[in-house]
């Protein structure tokens, strides 16, 4: 993706005072349609673990984590890249009960993050997760968790658009799944993002599903990582962005390891010397709850809602000096 897409005759909705009304409204607003939806309660969370935990979250695989020593302890510690696993610790610690979940405001560094226009090294999430039955693992509960959440997205639109009539944008509410193989399956010559592209253009409100693993060609549709997600039954929320012409996610989400996909996930990812962490061995033994959950990204869903071409023009951030060049020229204001 190009650092800084720039629509045609650009022109934010909101000058940056009303930018921030709007942003205390979304996120306000989502938090409450969200926990009614999915009943869940809002909670404390890290900002950093220790790593010996194996508590944070390797999204790829490959990201270095913003590491520091603390004095007082004499340990390092390191700042989240999401509380994946974390949450699902704090169910059990909580004392949360099947049908009951938890939210809360995680923010991270990523600091090996690609900056472009979706893109900052500064991640803002709702992140939750909720106790489950074993038998609702399977499709049909997944599925109705993400029509719930996609729900809650336009409910917030809604409000949004009954404060600033400049704001225009349409959702579609009816959500179409397709797996990753059936995207591999329809462009086998595509990247995994073209065939986002493609699917989404015809479908502008998609679930992509079943990402993690390795496809027919030998490749995962993307990378995540083997002890959360139990890869075939996860996948991302995803809009079509018409503003920038793209496929655009706003939230991961998935029905958690059991201690069966886990082992089997551990192996296939090569990462077997996970299992002596405290959190892994937990979950082998079979001592933790079985979840769903997800993050839904706040600087995303503001950008998406209140119309933004940048993602800068939501959230503080640092950019390279090319991005800030382009914005200035483009009149698209960084905060």
């Amino acid at each position: 993706m190009e650092k800084v897409i720039v629509p045609k005759d650009y022109h934010t909705p909101l000058d940056v005072y009303h930018t921030q009304r709007g942003i205390d409204i979304i996120k306000q607003t989502f938090a409450h349609k969200l926990c009614e939806a999915l009943n869940l309660k809002r909670v404390s969370a890290p900002l950093f673990v220790e790593h010996s935990t194996g508590l944070n979250d390797d999204l790829n695989g490959v990201e270095r984590p913003v590491t520091f020593d603390i004095k007082a302890t004499g340990r390092d510690a390191e700042i989240v890249h999401s509380l994946a696993k974390w949450k699902r610790m704090a169910l059990k610690k909580y004392d949360f009960h099947e049908g009951t979940g938890l939210y809360t405001d995680m923010n991270a560094i990523r600091r090996d993050e690609d900056i472009d226009c979706i893109h900052s090294v500064y991640t803002d999430q709702w992140d939750w997760e909720k106790v489950i039955n074993i038998n609702d693992r399977n499709k049909e509960y997944l599925k109705a968790t993400v029509i719930k959440e996609v729900n809650a997205i336009c409910d917030t639109l809604d409000e949004i658009k009954k404060v600033f009539s400049e704001i225009t944008l349409e959702l579609s509410r009816e959500v179409s799944f397709v797996t990753t193989q059936e995207l591999e399956d329809m462009w086998p010559d595509a990247t995994p993002h073209e065939r986002e592209y493609n699917y989404v253009k015809a479908h502008p409100t998609a679930f992509v599903m079943e990402i993690g693993g390795k496809l027919k060609s030998g490749k995962p549709h993307d990378g995540r990582a083997p002890d959360y997600d139990d890869w075939s039954l996860n996948g991302d929320i995803i809009f079509y962005n018409e503003l920038l012409d793209i496929a655009f996610e706003v939230s991961s989400m998935g029905i958690r390891v059991s201690p069966e996909s886990l082992d089997r996930q551990l192996a296939e990812a090569g990462a077997d010397d996970r299992r002596s962490m405290e959190f892994h061995r937990e979950l082998l033994l079979g001592n933790l709850p079985y979840t769903i959950g997800g993050g839904i990204g706040q600087s995303r869903l503001c950008m998406l809602l209140l119309q933004k071409a940048h993602i800068g023009e939501v959230q503080v951030s640092v950019w390279d000096d090319e991005t800030k060049r382009i914005c200035e020229n483009a009149g698209i204001l960084l905060l």
